[in-house]
């Protein structure tokens, strides 16, 4: 189990570490702030595409195997992106670190086949809960690192994913393998095409301007291809999605509610730490040092390692769904009171506890919830669908996030006027909202039809 999350949490730190880094890194690179958050979209766009894939390859060459070269690789793009010369060679470099996002489907796995049967959900409900302890700790270690550093060495953590392997490849037992698993790599090229283009579109409408010809065929094309996406994968005997597993009602109910949290999770990592450390010349913010704005999530982290193992304990007395809303009204609580107060920095540090009760309630009792609706044999796609879902979202929050920030500006300047960070903090609240309505649509916490099915 610990070398499980350290494998984990070797990707959750450097999933957010950037984030309050992104005005340093346009700056580093002389180029703009649409453009630096590829560094965020990028990773996020290759850990949803390489988390089915390298679920299969876990099957079909065996999942200790696979979790050691997917850490090795993460390990790669950290060097590449810490001595990139140009930002598209930064992004690169993070592009090869989102693989590593096939550590989840893989430790999801690898604790099915090893763990006793009583110790299933605890384990999954660690690792689903250090997808968010160390998204949080990330933001503040970004600081210290920048602050006192050097840039590079942001991405430098990544190596974590080294001794992490090491372990790995000596500690986990060799897994059985599926000889006869099949790689759905059409479907995962449109899949990576349609969400680069419609993402681009967004994060570049406003240097192109929304209704330039390059802007349109992205955004158009991109929603097109993604829209084609599903019938795609239907015609595939051995899809990159088993995407049947959605009729399931409390499973496609659960995941738009992963989508739309992970849409706000990674909006407030975006807008939290640029808010904090703008000038106050500005007319809002607060000047502060990139250590001192990753300070201000602090409270979600510590409230995420509190509040991750109590839904465990509160799932089975409460229901898991009502776990899952309850997160989902604390996310939008959070992001209603940031827009309506965000003078004092004590309003980002009171939104920074109430987003960490949401994320450490949504993400432990989501997992919990598909386990529960699902049937044993397909406990590993709906679970590898949830932590798709989830960065899917985050991608879509990130790039959203950036395009509004963009959009309003102060007159003359780059800095983002106040205006536009109370609009993201609105579309925070909204995905929320919705996230609530999904999570009350499911109705009863639904159970496998066999006794012997549940986790």
């Amino acid at each position: 189990m610990a070398t499980l999350l350290l494998a984990a949490l070797s990707f959750a730190l450097l999933q957010t570490m950037v984030a309050p880094a992104l005005p340093q890194i346009a700056e580093e690179y002389d180029t703009s702030a649409a453009s630096a958050s590829w560094v965020l979209t990028g990773f996020l766009i290759a850990a949803s595409v390489a988390t089915p894939i390298v679920g299969k390859l876990g099957d079909l060459y065996g999942k200790q195997r696979m979790l050691v070269y997917v850490l090795l690789l993460f390990a790669v793009g950290s060097v590449i992106s810490a001595f990139a010369p140009t930002i598209e060679l930064v992004v690169l470099g993070r592009i090869v670190q989102g693989v590593a996002g096939g550590v989840f489907p893989l430790a999801f796995g690898i604790i099915r086949d090893t763990f006793p049967r009583e110790k299933v959900s605890i384990g999954i409900g660690s690792l689903s809960a250090i997808f968010g302890i160390g998204g949080g700790i990330g933001l503040p270690l970004s600081g210290v690192i920048v602050d006192n550093l050097a840039l590079h060495w942001l991405f430098l953590v990544g190596l974590l994913a080294l001794p992490a392997a090491a372990v790995a490849r000596r500690v986990i037992p060799a897994s059985s393998t599926r000889p006869g698993v099949h790689v759905d790599w059409a479907g995962a090229a449109l899949l990576s095409v349609g969400l680069v283009a419609l993402l681009l579109g967004l994060t570049k409408a406003n240097d192109w301007g929304w209704t330039s010809p390059a802007t349109l065929g992205l955004v158009l094309g991109g929603a097109a291809l993604l829209a084609a996406w599903p019938r795609f994968e239907r015609r595939v005997t051995d899809p990159l999605v088993d995407l049947r597993i959605l009729r399931n009602r409390a499973v496609g109910l659960t995941n738009l509610a992963a989508v739309l949290i992970g849409f706000a999770l990674f909006t407030s990592f975006l807008l939290i730490p640029q808010f904090a450390q703008t000038p106050s010349e500005a007319g809002y913010g607060f000047g502060a040092s990139i250590t001192e704005a990753g300070l201000l999530l602090v409270p979600s982290s510590l409230a995420i390692l509190v509040v991750g193992p109590l839904a465990g304990a509160l799932g089975p007395r409460l229901g898991f769904r009502t776990v899952l809303a309850v997160g989902a009204g604390a996310v939008t609580l959070a992001f209603v009171q940031l827009a309506a107060a965000h003078t004092e920095q004590w309003h980002f540090v009171l939104s920074s506890f109430l987003l960490g009760i949401g994320i450490g309630l949504s993400f432990a009792s989501m997992v919990n919830l598909i386990i529960g609706a699902v049937d044993q044999g397909d406990v590993g796609v709906a679970t590898g669908i949830n932590t798709i879902s989830r960065t899917v979202g985050g991608a879509f929050g990130a790039a959203i996030g950036a395009a509004v920030l963009t959009a309003d500006t102060i007159p003359g300047t780059l800095i983002p006027s106040e205006s536009g960070y109370t609009i993201a903090f609105v579309l925070a609240a909204v995905g929320g909202l919705l996230a609530l309505a999904a999570t009350l649509a499911i109705g009863r916490d639904e159970r496998p039809a066999e006794p012997d099915a549940a986790v």
